[in-house]
């Protein structure tokens, strides 16, 4: 439960956060052409707060925190005194029109750099590409790429740590091949995959581990670093620090066969062998029984291990001074953006499912998980977030920024406003295929759950 109201938290604080940013990227350029704002509105429906600021420009908080407005003076909507017509919307040039529609996406990426230059900035921790093991009968295992490889490049680009592998090769779904770059013991060398029966599930599993490649991760320790308060092994005794020995008088060995060995006994009594500041003792402990993702009954008990100090040669900082931070924000900005756009291309060429869109739960559970790793990633979040929202209101769909941009741009071609009929089909037409896209990601998000 506890869960849930992290998330959710998360959740309407980044909304809260890139809706007034987009909004306010209209609001001022708006201000700034001259344009009467009569509302500047985080939320729709019910007003829930609201302050009239000096400028004349109601500002409000509704009840529905998925969107935001901001109302200006209009003579297509409403009856314009004689004394005001300058200051509306619909008064103003083309080009000026284009401006402000333009500037709610724009926000949104000079918000993304911006985030991404914070992120820098603090400090980014994180570790190099390094691959573990290499699943039998796979992509990776056909291109031989042995352990403790490190992959610098996923075709032109670098690739300083895991996320950015997975990044890089969000391109290459639907090709036929992807180079990657390797450092084997400081050897260079470059391998070409096959991806022709390449099954990539990007909302289940990292595109690398679809591959074959697991990330090496460093050894797993006997020495609890974990014990739940409310599990079966604290209740049966056992705390953090204590060193697991022997489950049913089998000397431990392995974690993944300890989880297996535990899942298998639900509810059943299992004799935990411990060491505690050099004394051994033998506590009985009883899994918890809990239904698993596939509907299984598994037994749990609430402990979890230690791992050994991460190599220094694979740890990165990713950490910039205030001017060199630019740089890399604007790059990784630039990413995000190609990619998004050739993601949305590849859902129209089928090369990506329509299954693999997201909505607002896996946003939220998004927004909870980043928020709980701490700040930089958080941030990190936001600015992925920030460019989707930027390059989906622009696509031109009429109830959207670019919709609104591709009527300006016939009227600049045309000299003359496309006629008010026109833009009113497109509205609904555009509204029904928004609506559309977003029950397919609600149905999406629902199935993952």
């Amino acid at each position: 439960m506890f869960q849930f109201f992290w998330s959710l938290g998360a959740f309407l604080v980044a909304l809260g956060i890139l809706i007034a940013v987009h909004e306010f990227g209209h609001f001022w350029v708006a201000r700034r052409c001259g344009v009467k704002v009569e509302r500047f509105s985080i939320g729709f429906g019910k007003v829930l707060l609201r302050r009239l600021g000096k400028d004349g420009t109601e500002y409000s908080l509704s009840m529905i925190p998925l969107g935001g407005y901001v109302k200006m003076l209009d003579g297509r909507v409403e009856n314009v005194p004689e004394h005001l017509k300058a200051q509306a919307f619909d008064a103003k040039s083309v080009w000026q029109r284009i401006a402000i529609v333009a500037a709610g996406p724009l926000a949104n990426f000079v918000f993304a750099i911006f985030a991404f230059y914070l992120m820098f900035l603090i400090g980014v921790p994180t570790v190099r590409p390094v691959v573990g093991e290499i699943a039998p009968n796979t992509i990776a295992a056909e291109a031989a790429i042995s352990p403790e490889s490190i992959i610098t490049k996923v075709g032109q680009r670098e690739t300083v740590d895991w996320e950015a592998v997975n990044l890089a090769m969000v391109e290459y779904i639907g090709n036929p091949q992807m180079t990657l770059t390797l450092d084997e013991q400081g050897r260079t060398r470059t391998v070409d995959l096959d991806l022709s029966n390449w099954q990539v599930q990007p909302d289940k599993e990292p595109l690398f581990v679809s591959l074959g490649m697991m990330p090496w991760r460093p050894q797993v320790s006997n020495l609890l670093g974990l014990v739940t308060e409310d599990g079966a092994a604290y209740e049966a005794g056992i705390r953090v620090g204590d060193k697991l020995m022997a489950v049913n008088g089998e000397p431990y060995s392995d974690w993944e066969a300890l989880v297996e060995l535990v899942e298998a006994h639900p509810g059943q009594a299992m004799a935990f062998t411990i060491q505690r500041d050099f004394n051994s003792m033998i506590l009985s402990v009883v899994p918890d029984e809990v239904t698993s993702d596939d509907g299984r009954l598994v037994g749990k008990v609430g402990i979890s291990p230690t791992l050994e100090p991460w190599p220094k040669a694979y740890q990165v900082d990713l950490s910039y001074g205030p001017f060199s931070a630019v740089g890399p924000s604007l790059e990784r900005t630039w990413q995000l953006v190609e990619l998004t756009l050739k993601t949305i291309g590849k859902l129209f060429t089928g090369d990506l499912a329509v299954s693999n869109l997201s909505g607002p739960i896996s946003i939220a559970q998004g927004a909870g998980s980043t928020a709980g790793f701490g700040l930089v990633y958080f941030l990190g979040f936001l600015a992925l977030i920030s460019v989707n929202l930027g390059i989906i209101n622009l696509l031109p769909l009429p109830v959207l920024d670019g919709g609104h941009l591709l009527y300006f741009a016939v009227e600049l071609v045309t000299g003359k406003p496309v006629p008010e009929r026109i833009q009113d089909v497109g509205y609904r037409v555009g509204s029904a295929l928004v609506l559309m896209l977003m029950i397919i990601a609600i149905v999406n998000d629902v199935a993952r759950l």
